[in-house]
């Protein structure tokens, strides 16, 4: 008897840490790009996947940073130019470019243009830094990896609740 609960104690141990290891990787698993020159990250269930630039149609009557609509895989994606609508310059033509779509858990049809992908990147070996007093809401936190490179962290949920962003009309 003693030996089947030994077993049952090691088999819910290991069930444990495998919870724990699939919890602990996707809390640190973040997805780094870069808009303009600064660097990201973004919480990888925040996003449904990574795309090359598609051809947007343009909208009439709409900001800048509206890149227009495309159809991805018959379903229509409004393009919002990330560093245009936070104030910088349009997103320069380029291989490196890539549209991140946001979760459709967050909002339907909406994706982030962006400078370049910098793959994934583990927040955990990062350290916190203050974030500016006239940082934008989307800004979820400011960190420093060991090279002393600034990092900020995309909240997905705060930027889809900005009502600039949900309001694309001039």
């Amino acid at each position: 008897m003693a030996r089947r609960t030994g077993l049952r104690e090691f088999q819910i141990s290991v069930a444990e840490r495998l919870r724990t290891a699939a919890t602990r990787a996707a809390l640190s698993s973040k997805l780094g790009f870069q808009v303009g020159a600064d660097n990201w990250f973004v919480a990888l269930h925040q996003v449904s996947e990574v795309i090359p630039v598609a051809a947007a149609v343009p909208v009439p009557l709409t900001h800048s940073w509206f890149r227009g609509v495309a159809n991805i895989r018959g379903n229509l994606y409004s393009m919002v130019d990330l560093s245009a609508f936070q104030g910088g310059d349009p997103t320069s033509p380029g291989m490196e470019r890539r549209v991140i779509l946001v979760s459709d858990r967050l909002v339907a049809g909406a994706g982030l243009l962006v400078s370049r992908m910098l793959g994934l990147r583990n927040p955990e070996q990062f350290a916190a830094a203050p974030r500016p007093a006239d940082a934008h809401p989307w800004v979820g936190g400011v960190y420093t990896d060991a090279g002393g490179t600034r990092w900020l962290e995309l909240d997905l949920p705060a930027l889809v609740r900005e009502p600039r962003f949900l309001e694309v009309g001039a």
